[in-house]
């Protein structure tokens, strides 16, 4: 009798130790993945690892008053080469951004020859011409792991992002990721003198080329109060894309 008591403990103790495993072994898995996975991870869900296509409406505001909009249209290849082409206003329809590596041209229709700009270099309202034409924070930064916050019912990492060199659009980033299901939540960008240039939160999560991403980022402007760029992503769609097309030479064949 007393003999099946110790076993019939043993096996109870057994079966909490098991469930006590299961209970953490999620967690454990998430503490021996690295900050950068933790950011290739949130890359993954904010666009496509694949060629893809999409369309970006942008708008900006002035203390809630509506006062510049622009639509373009993206095409991405690996986060490494990007072409971004002005669908509206009409008047600088044809203008054309190339980007290779984190190498970036302008194209003018009546310019001869391309100007080269700075992934820094500001767009239109608080987007950068890297905030469109390059969204490689994995490749881009070195992440470091800092702690964990928690948001309402949400758990999140936060990491600090360090720029890989000088060419990247942003010296150092604070970017705040869900930790259940690796969607970013919001960013802080800091200038080279570690000031805190401007903020990012990404709503309105929708599926987007088969797989539920942020469709709506609202970057906010930390010096002038009040000015805030709202970016819409919308006709998300997978296209295969051939390495021709991210030439020079090719550009003002595309449509």
């Amino acid at each position: 009798m007393i003999a099946k008591r110790r076993d019939t403990r043993r096996q109870l103790t057994i079966a909490a130790l098991a469930g006590i495993l299961c209970a953490i072994a999620p967690v454990m898995a998430q503490q021996q993945m690295s900050a950068q996975d933790i950011v290739r991870r949130a890359d993954e869900v904010r666009f496509p690892a694949e060629d893809f296509e999409v369309m970006v409406n942008i708008r900006t505001a002035q203390d809630g008053r509506a006062r510049e909009e622009r639509v373009f249209k993206v095409l991405s290849k690996g986060n490494q080469n990007t072409i971004v082409l002005t669908v509206e206003p009409a008047s600088e329809r044809g203008q054309v951004l190339l980007m290779k590596g984190r190498d970036l041209w302008l194209f003018l229709p009546r310019v001869s020859q391309p100007v080269r700009l700075s992934l820094a270099q500001r767009l239109v309202g608080q987007v950068s011409n890297g905030d469109i034409a390059r969204a490689n924070f994995a490749g881009d930064y070195n992440a470091n792991l800092v702690g964990t916050e928690k948001i309402g019912n949400e758990a999140l990492y936060v990491l600090d992002l360090v720029a890989v060199d000088r060419s990247v659009t942003y010296r150092r980033v604070r970017y705040w990721v869900r930790q259940a299901s690796f969607r970013p939540y919001k960013t802080e960008f800091y200038s080279l003198s570690d000031r805190l240039l401007k903020t990012c939160e990404y709503q309105d999560f929708r599926t987007l080329a088969g797989k539920v991403r942020p469709a709506k980022l609202i970057m906010a402007d930390a010096l002038n109060k009040g000015e805030e760029t709202t970016l819409d992503y919308s006709n998300m769609k997978l296209r295969e894309l051939p390495d021709q097309i991210f030439t020079k030479e090719y550009l003002r064949r595309i449509d």
